[in-house]
């Protein structure tokens, strides 16, 4: 692994443990170069996915771009690392076990937004701000007006229960 300091590829592991979900393995390491300190991850990968983008174009799946792009969402609002964590793996093991190697963004997406109601609906509106393209403050109405109709469809039918 080479030193994100010094860029020296002679570098040494000195602890290892699982994450939390014990989907990866967390790796501390030291720089015999420079001695400077860092953390990697080691997941499993099942597949190469490539995303297909709405102009057709075909890019590697990022699962560090996916991250960001939640995370952003996510910005300043209560939710647990842990629990985003979850939500990305959980995000990335469905698409890998497709069993196709290339994904619509759109698909990509709609998970996304599917986690992001879970988990906070502030972020949900953020994510979906962006993904739908927003573009004047009507939209936002309608998509708010459209989550508390969908809020009284579930109580009615808990109601029924």
């Amino acid at each position: 692994m080479r030193c994100p300091y010094c860029g020296c590829d002679d570098t040494q592991v000195k602890d290892s443990r699982p994450t939390e979900d014990n989907t990866a393995i967390r790796r501390r390491r030291v720089c015999t170069g420079c001695g400077g300190r860092f953390t990697t991850f080691e997941r499993v990968q099942l597949r190469e996915l490539s995303v297909i983008k709405r102009t057709g174009r075909r890019v590697p799946f990022d699962r560090d771009k996916l991250m960001r792009s939640v995370q952003v969402s996510l910005r300043k609002r209560p939710v647990e690392d842990e629990k985003v964590e979850r939500m990305v793996s959980g995000i990335v093991r469905q698409l890998e076990s497709a069993g196709d190697a290339e994904v619509a963004a759109e698909q990509i997406g709609t998970l996304v937004m599917e986690g992001l109601m879970g988990l906070d609906e502030i972020a949900y509106i953020r994510f979906a701000s962006v993904y739908k393209n927003f573009r004047e403050a009507k939209d936002f109405s309608d998509m708010l007006s459209e989550m508390s109709a969908d809020d009284e469809i579930d109580t009615d039918i808990q109601d029924a229960d």
